[in-house]
C-alpha cells in the first residue's frame, strides 16, 4: 500500500456520532509519530483499520486532498447514513450539501475495501455521469493511499467506465457511470448510486415523471441479487409531485432540509426526517440553519429571495407534501382550453372536467393530479368581442421578462387570445414585436404598468404603435402586495370557468422557454406560474407572464364591474320612474288595464 498522505490534525467541529475516542473533534487522521517523523506502512496499519471501518474518516481524508473545508457536522451525518444505513435507502438533503462529492468518496471508499465490487452510477444527463466518472478516476491517481488501484493498461479507462487494477477479469467494470436515459439494459452492479436523477428537464410535467419513474424501475433487474446489494438514491425534489415521494416502501427515507422545521413541518416529514435534524427540535429555534456552516442566515435568505417561497420549500426544504395544495388557490383545472378566432366567438362556453377530454396533447406544468380540459361545447350564436386588450408588465431588473397579454371578452367571458414573455424591455425589438401583437389582435386599448421606469416604457412605446396600429394607452399602477392582488383577480374568474385559454398559449408557452437555462426554464413558464403562486410575498421567482395576465384580467373585471354598477343605477331609475308615473297616473285618476293606458273621466 502506498504511504498515507500527511493529514492536518482539527479539531475545531465537534461530531456528535463518532465513536467515542472520536466524539469531542474532527477525525483524526494521524501519520507522523511525535517527533514528526513520517509512521512507516507498519505503524500506519492502525490508521488504515480506522479509514476502512468508518467512512467519515475516509471522507475527510479526500475533502482534505481535493482543498474542501473540514466536512461539516450535517455532512458528517448524511456520510454516515450513506455507509451505514440499510441497504435500499433514499437521502434527500438541501441543493449545495455536496451529496454527489459524498458519493463519489464512498464509491472510491467500498472499492478500496472490496476491489471486485461493481458499481453503477446513474445521473440525470450523460454529461453528469461522464463527469461523476472522471472526478472519481482522477482521486483513484491522485490520492496516494488509492493509487494502487489505478486501472493498468489492460484495463478500460475511459470518462464512462473504469476498472481498479485488483479486480478479476469481468464483463462489467469497477465503475460505470450512465445518465438515466442510456443504456441500463445488460449492465450488472453490486452497488447502484441513482444521483440527482430528476431534474427540471425531466420531471416538469406528469407524463415526463411517470416515463422517469419507470426508467428507476430497472434498478431491481439490474442489481445483482445479493444480500448486501445495495440501491442509493440521492436527490432533491424538484416538483410537488416528486418521484422520491414515490419510491417503494422498502426504501428508508431520510431527509435533511436547510432550515430547522417548525412542528406543523416536521409532521409533514414524519418519521423520514433525519435524527441529526430531528434532535433540533426542540434546541434551535425553528427556521435556523441546520447547516450553518454550509449555509448561514444571510445565505439561506439570499437563496429563498432568488427560488421565491415556492422553489425555496421544495429544494432546500424539501417539503413534497400535496397537503399544502390549499394554499395554491389557481388551479388548471378551472381553465377552459379551446381554439379561438380573432374576431368573434361563441356567446357561451361549457366547462366539464371530463377525462375524455383531457388536454393530453399539451404540455402541462400544473400541480400532480391537476389537468387540463378542453371546452365540452358552446353555443351555436357567436357574437364579435365587446372589445380587445393588450397588457403590459415592462421588464424590471435582473432576467425579468416583458410580459404580455391579449385579454378579449364576450358576453361575461373572457378569452386570454396571446400570453407570453420577451426577452429584454425597453429595445427596439421588444416594442416592436408588442405592436405588431397589437396589430394582429386588433385590440382597441394598451394598458401598461407604470410602476417601473415612472412611465419610460410608455413614452418609448407609444411612437412605435402609433406607426403600426391606432390605439388607446393607459397606464396603472399598483400599490398592493402584488401575489394578493393578482390572486384576488383571478381567482374569481377562473373558478367561475369564465377565462377561456387558446390553445396555442399553452403549446407556445412551453416552447418559448426553452432558449432558458434549465434552472429557469420552467419557473417562467405561465401556468407554473399560475400553479404555484399564493399569498405569501415573494412566493414565485419569476410572475412576468401572470401578472400580465392578471392586468388584462383586471381591465375587463373593472369594466364589468363598472356595467354592473351602471346598470343598477339604471334599473332604480326606471323603478323610480315607473313609481313616479303610477303616482301621476293616479292623482289624474287615470287606471292601467293589461299594460295599456286608458284615461277614464270619472262620472
Amino acid at each position: 500500500m502506498a504511504k498515507i498522505a500527511k493529514t492536518k490534525k482539527a479539531t475545531e467541529k465537534p461530531i456528535e456520532s463518532l465513536e467515542k475516542d472520536l466524539a469531542m473533534g474532527t477525525p483524526e487522521v494521524p501519520t507522523e509519530d511525535t517527533q514528526g517523523t513520517p509512521m512507516a506502512l507498519s505503524e500506519a496499519s492502525e490508521v488504515e483499520d480506522r479509514l476502512k471501518n468508518d467512512f467519515r474518516l475516509f471522507l475527510f481524508v479526500i475533502w482534505q486532498h481535493i482543498g474542501l473545508p473540514d466536512p461539516t457536522p450535517l455532512q458528517y451525518d448524511l456520510a454516515h447514513f450513506m455507509a451505514q444505513g440499510p441497504n435500499k435507502k433514499c437521502i434527500e438533503a438541501f441543493r449545495g450539501v455536496g451529496k454527489s462529492f459524498i458519493a463519489a468518496a464512498y464509491v472510491l471508499w467500498r472499492l478500496w475495501k472490496e476491489p471486485q465490487l461493481k458499481i453503477l452510477v446513474v445521473s440525470a444527463s450523460k454529461n453528469r455521469a461522464d463527469n461523476f466518472t472522471t472526478f472519481t478516476m482522477r482521486l483513484v491517481n491522485e490520492v496516494p493511499i488509492l493509487r494502487h488501484l489505478s486501472p493498468r493498461p489492460d484495463q478500460r479507462q475511459s470518462k464512462i467506465e473504469f476498472d481498479v487494477a485488483p479486480a478479476v477479469a469481468d464483463q462489467s467494470p469497477s465503475v460505470k457511470s450512465v445518465g438515466i436515459t442510456g443504456q441500463l439494459t445488460g449492465t450488472r452492479a453490486d452497488i447502484i448510486i441513482s444521483d440527482d436523477v430528476e431534474v427540471l428537464n425531466n420531471s416538469a410535467t406528469s407524463d415526463m415523471r411517470e416515463k422517469l419513474l419507470e426508467r428507476t424501475r430497472e434498478y431491481s433487474a439490474i442489481l445483482k441479487p445479493l444480500p448486501d446489494a445495495q440501491i442509493i438514491y440521492l436527490g432533491t425534489p424538484q416538483t410537488e409531485d416528486s418521484i422520491y415521494a414515490k419510491i417503494p416502501e422498502t426504501f428508508t427515507t431520510r431527509i435533511w432540509p436547510a432550515r430547522v422545521p417548525n412542528n406543523k413541518q416536521a409532521d409533514t416529514y414524519g418519521q423520514h426526517l433525519a435524527p441529526y435534524v430531528a434532535k433540533m427540535l426542540g434546541g434551535k429555534e425553528a427556521g435556523a440553519p441546520t447547516d450553518p456552516l454550509r449555509f448561514d442566515e444571510n445565505d439561506l435568505i439570499a437563496r429563498e429571495a432568488e427560488y421565491g417561497k415556492a422553489g425555496f420549500a421544495l429544494q432546500f426544504m424539501l417539503n413534497t407534501q400535496l397537503s399544502d395544495l390549499e394554499r395554491f388557490p389557481l388551479k388548471v383545472k378551472d381553465l377552459i382550453i379551446m381554439d379561438t378566432q380573432v374576431e368573434r366567438a361563441p356567446m357561451k362556453v361549457e366547462w366539464l372536467p371530463d377525462p375524455d377530454r383531457e388536454c393530453k396533447d399539451l404540455h402541462n406544468v400544473g400541480m400532480a393530479g391537476d389537468r387540463m380540459f378542453y371546452a365540452a361545447g358552446y353555443s351555436s350564436e357567436w357574437g364579435d368581442y365587446t372589445g380587445s386588450v393588450l397588457a403590459i408588465d415592462p421588464a424590471g431588473r435582473g432576467k425579468d421578462e416583458t410580459g404580455y397579454a391579449v385579454v378579449k371578452m364576450l358576453n361575461g367571458q373572457l378569452f386570454v387570445r396571446q400570453c407570453g414573455g420577451l426577452q429584454g424591455g425597453y429595445d427596439d425589438q421588444t416594442l416592436k414585436r408588442l405592436a405588431l401583437i397589437a396589430k394582429e389582435e386588433n385590440v382597441n386599448k394598451v394598458v401598461i404598468e407604470a410602476n417601473f421606469g415612472d412611465g419610460m416604457f410608455t413614452r418609448l412605446f407609444t411612437p412605435v404603435i402609433s406607426k403600426v396600429h391606432k390605439v388607446s394607452i393607459e397606464e396603472v399602477r399598483h400599490s398592493t402586495q402584488k401575489e394578493r392582488r393578482i390572486i384576488d383577480t383571478l381567482e374569481p374568474v377562473i373558478a367561475r370557468h369564465k377565462l377561456i385559454i387558446d390553445k396555442s398559449v399553452i403549446s407556445d408557452d412551453w416552447h418559448s422557454v426553452q432558449p432558458y437555462d434549465s434552472s429557469t426554464r420552467i419557473a417562467k413558464m405561465l401556468v407554473y406560474q399560475l400553479t404555484r403562486i399564493t399569498y405569501d410575498r415573494g412566493s414565485l421567482k419569476h410572475d412576468d407572464r401572470l401578472d400580465a395576465l392578471a392586468m388584462g384580467v383586471n381591465y375587463w373585471t373593472e369594466q364589468m364591474s363598472r356595467d354592473a354598477d351602471k346598470g343598477i343605477r339604471e334599473s332604480n331609475q326606471k323603478a323610480l320612474d315607473a313609481e313616479l308615473k303610477s303616482f301621476v297616473n293616479n292623482a289624474l285618476g287615470r287606471k292601467n288595464y293589461g299594460g295599456q293606458h286608458k284615461t277614464w273621466m270619472k262620472r
